[in-house]
């Protein structure tokens, strides 16, 4: 990975840390909208809506234009696939943990019927 697709893949964590931000990406899943329409659902005025959205296309998760006097934000997958390519590997470093916690927790089941765990044989 080149330092500038580090310093994206940074850009694009840092954007999607902020549950407002992730609910803005989440409505333009439907579709482009104005600043307007995407400060809707929140407490909070278009101006503070207008950060948010300029986070968001520096980091290039949206993109916006102007239609007449509105100015449309556009959702841009690119960055959120590269980030979960990203993150798929380390799918197998996880993938093998969570089995070695489900062996684990099985010989521990497995011993507690008898009322004995294996903690409890060691301090014999």
């Amino acid at each position: 990975m080149t330092t500038i697709e580090a310093d994206r893949l940074s850009a694009v964590f840092a954007a999607l840390a902020d549950p407002t931000r992730r609910a803005i990406l989440g409505r333009l899943t439907t579709g482009d909208a104005s600043v307007a329409e995407l400060a809707e659902p929140f407490a909070m005025s278009q101006p503070a809506v207008s950060k948010h959205l300029r986070v968001l296309e520096t980091a290039g998760l949206i993109s916006r234009s102007r239609v007449a006097t509105a100015r449309l934000s556009h959702l841009e997958a690119e960055p959120l696939r590269e980030a979960t390519e990203w993150m798929q590997r380390y799918r197998r470093f996880w993938t093998e943990s969570f089995d070695r916690l489900d062996a684990a927790l099985a010989e521990y089941l497995a011993a507690e019927p008898t009322g004995e765990t294996p903690d409890d044989e060691d301090e014999r």
